[in-house]
């Protein structure tokens, strides 16, 4: 007996100097993340073989900046010889293949350089565009030098995603951590469970770290970003759960040892059917055809993994070891009372018996009401340069330019047809109104990427060549998109191996790709969440029952989300993909609550009858509950300090979100119905005909 101590050091002693250093991985996750536009293209679409094809074409990849001057009242000679200067110099940064320009405004107060950059890789393109501004440090007086375009955009981009390997998780830390010390009111318990959490961070990012590097995960910012509330987040939850039970049990036990593994026999079905329902809504993702939410599936079942197993190895064998002090210095005692089924869970549970009906109609119809807004949610195309929540300089670039052009030379339509069809496909091109006319220089408006001996010849790769035709719109607008659609249609009729690609339909083919994938990726989670509460609960009609709350839940998240980006934050619109993650970190997130609801109410309801026991149930789990909904809702609101729309969209969603879960549909609407129903609740389950008379025997 006195050799308890043993095991749970070993496990303790393993996870300190094995998995400890494995934290170091998740400051290194940046090294292998792909943030360039492959990394986020759907995996089959037109835009995507036009890319493929046009590798054929080029000696490197290559990716455009565009350099753009200007100055009020018109520019003036000396700028035009200043710009000349900067067109020379620039070529000589490193990996720059050329310079086309410069192209002066209409109005003449402005011109635009294209800067070829030859390399996709998002920490490359930081230095190159840093290199490229540093060459326009100090323009003529007057004169306006800014560097943007498709190059500009995606360094400042992954820029923003550089908050998230420091500033991200110390804010979720710091958070967490102030919770732990409000729930817990002792200094030792708060650093137990934040260490494990860690841990469990430093798990997960060494398994993504080595499938990143191998080439079998996709890892970008806004995974990373994920990732790291995921983790932080989850373990706090199960720890949460844990650490209650535990506190219960050592009033009950004389022996931290016993009451732990009573505690263990009661935690490891919620807390891994809890995370079984994350993981699997999470890897439905993989049914995604949108490269990023493929690699986020993956990526956010390791975090919860990695959360899982510390919360269950790592914890209980650190907490065993502490004993009663770890609570200290509200040390429960053995034979003290609980006091879980006082106050204000307690009221609660009450509320829920005397007023089950207007309880149950209310929050339905309140839920209900703000569901209906969700569908005036705006999902307009979001413009790249709209993604950011600060200033940059690529989005004052793209001001300017589209202050003072028509036309985007910086993001051309890229069509791969057959060489024999270039002549009537250049005709249709020409006779669409969406495409510009305005010629670049001595060269054509629409042509064929020319051959390297002979530039009158157009370079035919397999029988096949690329032409290149500046949009008559920004790239990012709905007309673009409009043009895009009609050229392929009209592109079509001339052959229909034509291909037309280009930052504008990788634009939309991700659009209509994310569509497809709601009407995929939705019913799956649906089906798999159902399967697994189902197979816990032992009951189809709870299942049934907790599906319907956290759908509704969701609706109504949708609902005042919308409202609050449009009236209260000014965001200028949803990307189609953020109400599919919104969705599946919802439902699988929050039905965690009412798993941890059920799972207890379920065991009172063997001993008590049903609707005793879902009394019983919510008083005793709401203190533990409430604060895990509030530790997982302050960790994805961490996100909002990464200045990304995004990420601030998802935090806000999921946040608020979880948070209704916890205070709305946990605490009100799942008992209220459950105790309508009664013990009907647990059909098909032997519970769901003996309840009532285990009820009347309590009576």
């Amino acid at each position: 007996m006195k050799r308890r101590w043993v095991w749970p050091l070993l496990v303790v002693l393993v996870w300190v100097f094995v998995g400890g250093p494995l934290g170091s991985f998740a400051g290194q996750l940046g090294n292998v993340q792909e943030n360039d536009n492959a990394a986020f293209l759907p995996g089959t679409a037109e835009s995507t073989q036009v890319l493929e094809t046009l590798t054929g074409f080029q000696d490197q990849e290559t990716i455009p900046v565009t350099v753009v001057f200007e100055r009020d009242g018109g520019l003036e000679g000396s700028d035009s010889q200043a710009i000349a200067a900067y067109a020379e110099e620039l070529g000589q940064v490193e990996d720059v293949t050329g310079v086309q320009g410069p192209v002066p405004s209409e109005d003449g107060e402005a011109a635009q350089l294209v800067v070829q950059v030859a390399t996709t890789d998002g920490e490359v393109i930081i230095e190159r565009v840093e290199a490229l501004r540093a060459v326009l440090d100090e323009p003529p007086a007057g004169l306006t030098a800014l560097v943007g375009g498709p190059g500009g955009i995606l360094a400042d981009l992954v820029n923003a995603f550089g908050a998230i390997d420091g500033l991200l998780l110390l804010v979720a830390l710091g958070v967490v951590l102030v919770i732990l010390v409000v729930v817990y009111r002792t200094p030792v318990l708060p650093f137990v469970v934040l260490f494990s959490a860690v841990l469990g961070l430093g798990a997960a990012s060494a398994a993504i770290y080595a499938l990143a590097s191998a080439d079998l995960l996709a890892l970008n910012g806004q995974s990373q970003g994920i990732l790291f509330i995921l983790a932080i987040g989850a373990a706090t939850d199960y720890s949460l759960l844990l650490v209650a039970r535990f506190r219960e049990e050592l009033r009950d036990r004389e022996s931290s040892y016993d009451a732990m593994r009573a505690s263990l026999r009661a935690v490891v079905e919620p807390i891994g059917a809890s995370g079984a329902t994350v993981i699997l809504g999470l890897l439905c993702l993989l049914l995604s055809d949108l490269a990023s939410l493929q690699g986020l599936g993956p990526v956010g079942a390791l975090g919860i993994a990695a959360a899982m197993l510390v919360s269950l190895t790592f914890l209980p064998a650190a907490l065993v070891l502490l004993g009663r002090r770890a609570f200290w210095p509200l040390v429960p005692t053995y034979g003290s009372e609980h006091k879980n089924t006082e106050g204000l869970w307690a009221r609660v549970a009450h509320l829920v018996r005397d007023r089950t009906v207007a309880v149950a109609t209310v929050t339905t119809l309140v839920l209900a009401v703000f569901a209906g807004f969700a569908f005036t949610l705006d999902e307009d195309p979001v413009p790249q340069t709209d993604l950011f929540l600060t200033a940059e300089e690529s989005v004052d670039a793209q001001d300017v330019l589209d202050a003072h052009f028509e036309a985007d030379t910086a993001s051309p339509l890229q069509i791969v047809v057959p060489t024999d069809e270039i002549d009537a496909a250049t005709d249709v091109l020409s006779a669409d109104e969406g495409v510009s006319q305005q010629s670049d220089g001595p060269q054509p408006a629409i042509a064929a990427i020319p051959e390297a001996d002979d530039p009158r010849q157009p370079r035919s790769v397999d029988g096949v060549s690329i032409l290149l035709a500046n949009l008559a719109d920004g790239s990012e607008t709905q007309a673009a998109t409009e043009t895009v659609k009609r050229l392929r249609a009209d592109l079509s009729e001339v052959d229909d191996e034509i291909l037309v690609g280009g930052s504008t339909a990788t634009l939309l083919d991700t659009r209509e790709t994310t569509s497809r994938d709601r009407a995929v990726v939705i019913p799956a989670i649906l089906v798999v969440i159902f399967v697994v509460l189902a197979l816990l609960l032992r009951s189809l009609a709870a299942a049934g029952l907790l599906i319907l709350a956290n759908v509704l839940s969701f609706g109504a998240t949708m609902g005042v989300s919308a409202l609050v980006f449009e009236h209260v934050l000014g965001f200028p619109a949803s990307d189609p993909s953020t109400l599919l993650i919104a969705f599946v970190f919802l439902v699988a997130l929050g039905i965690d609550y009412s798993i941890f609801l059920m799972t207890r109410v379920r065991e009172e309801s063997l001993r008590l009858g049903t609707r005793p026991g879902i009394l019983r149930g919510l008083s005793v789990t709401g203190g533990v509950i409430t604060s895990a909904g509030v530790v997982l809702a302050a960790t994805f609101a961490a996100l909002g300090v990464v200045p990304i729309l995004f990420l601030a969209q998802i935090a806000f969603i999921v946040a608020f979100g979880v948070l209704l879960d916890t205070l709305v549909v946990r605490s009100l609407l799942v008992p209220a119905v459950c105790y309508l129903v009664g013990p009907r609740t647990w059909w098909p389950s032997k519970l769901a005909s003996g309840g009532a008379h285990a009820e009347q025997a309590t009576g």
